[in-house]
């Protein structure tokens, strides 16, 4: 079972990502800034990190620049909202995050940018069958 951290400093698009992640079968970790996310992961294993880009204490951007260097095999899927974001998400790929999406988006897209990455992510914890596409 892969391991997903959220990283959102609004609660209600945590709880709606950990249920439907939880409901696909995911093992999900929640938090609510980039410090608390590094403070799980010192801890925790994790497969794949969808972090918000605008969040208080530590913004996404920030906090996908120290992933790339503390997690490089972890997978990153940045994630906000509002008018002129692509251009920050555009940084966040530019920064190593492997996909990037614009809120609002389905839950179908999230679930489906989930299951890319992690189908194409070597599992550096468990072996892993290899799933063609």
């Amino acid at each position: 079972m892969a391991t997903i951290l959220i990283i959102d400093d609004e609660e209600s698009i945590r709880t709606v990502f950990q249920v439907a992640f939880e409901g696909a079968g995911y093992r999900v970790l929640t938090a609510e800034d980039g410090k608390h996310g590094l403070r799980l992961l010192a801890h925790q294993m994790v497969d794949l990190v969808l972090v918000d880009i605008f969040m208080p204490e530590m913004d996404g951007l920030e906090l996908i620049f120290l992933l790339r260097k503390t997690r490089p095999a972890c997978k990153i899927i940045a994630i906000s909202g509002g008018s002129g974001e692509r251009d920050h998400l555009d940084t966040a790929k530019k920064l190593g995050a492997h996909d990037a999406l614009k809120k609002p988006c389905s839950m179908q897209e999230v679930l489906a940018a989930v299951s890319s990455q992690l189908n194409h992510a070597p599992n550096l914890a468990r072996p892993s069958p290899h799933h063609p596409e």
